[in-house]
């Protein structure tokens, strides 16, 4: 058996390959869906179809094992694991060495930190500007606002991302992170802008508030846990819905301290015990992940 994680248009080959082969597959971070084929592209597609073809799927959530259901995979093949990006997140922070970047690291912690990253297709051009004016706007009125924006190698990125932000006060543009090095930008930051699928999971994990740069997600959860907002691109929420978080305490608490609906650092373990389970070489199946509450507020 072969492990595809995600749903990556790799993944998808992956499994496509395997089938040809008639190798079994194991799909990591199965049953994720937004119901609408062309969003994300091509992603929302290439999960489904992984679906098709996969031998034991492994949900990291009960809404993406109902979704599995729902397409008649039988429950039999389908282990409640929770994500492993939460392992790999937790492992990082526990052994990594991750330091801020130093442009971030001389602003000094008396500013509130946001971490921006946004690179999907179908945010490139107009809506992508406007979340660079949003993000301006919340810099002029917010004089304790610090903007840590990880901007994509993409040149559709940065041919606006650039022209917009660059040179404004306390406005980083940095380029793309190591992974140890996000994850500490993610603990240290007061808010997340993203459209990232896996910073929708890490940021809420770590009691941070996420607001979506996205129509529709596949992680439903952390938006019905309180843990995020979906806000789409338009200038002015996104304006309105950080100025809120920024303004209101009260509100903010609301997010930073709810469920935890992702992982909790065990999920590789699960996968582990479904692949043994599988195989008959362990009796019982493994015990599901439940979600728990995050770790206090900043």
């Amino acid at each position: 058996m072969i492990l595809v994680q995600g749903d990556t248009t790799t993944a998808f080959a992956a499994t496509l390959a395997a089938f040809y082969q008639k190798i079994g597959v194991g799909h990591v971070e199965a049953g994720l869906r937004t119901d609408e084929i062309y969003d994300p592209f091509p992603e929302e597609m290439n999960r489904r179809m992984i679906t098709v073809l996969a031998d034991v799927h492994l949900p990291p959530t009960q809404a993406s094992r109902t979704n599995l259901l729902a397409c008649g995979v039988p429950a039999e093949r389908i282990y409640l694991t929770g994500n492993t990006v939460i392992d790999a997140m937790q492992h990082i922070l526990t052994h990594g060495d991750g330091a801020l970047p130093p442009e971030v690291e001389s602003g000094g912690r008396r500013r509130r930190l946001i971490l921006v990253e946004t690179h999907r297709r179908e945010n490139l051009g107009a809506p992508m500007a406007s979340v660079c004016r949003a993000i301006a706007r919340i810099v002029a009125d917010f004089d304790d606002v610090e903007i840590a924006f990880s901007v994509h190698r993409n040149p559709k990125v940065r041919e606006v991302v650039m022209p917009a932000l660059s040179g404004m006060p306390r406005v980083h543009l940095l380029e793309p992170m190591d992974y140890a090095v996000l994850v500490r930008l993610m603990k240290e930051s007061y808010l997340v802008l993203t459209d990232s699928g896996g910073i929708q999971e890490e940021a809420p994990s770590l009691g941070v508030p996420a607001l979506v740069l996205r129509k529709t997600t596949e992680r439903p959860e952390g938006v019905e846990a309180g843990n995020a907002r979906l806000v789409g691109t338009d200038e002015g929420v996104v304006y309105e819905q950080a100025a809120r978080l920024l303004s209101n305490r009260e509100e903010y608490l609301k997010m930073s301290q709810a469920a935890n609906p992702y992982g909790d650092g065990l999920s590789s373990a699960r996968v582990v015990g479904a692949l043994a389970h599988h195989f008959k070489l362990q009796g019982s199946r493994p015990d599901e992940f439940t979600p728990r509450p995050v770790v206090g507020a900043r």
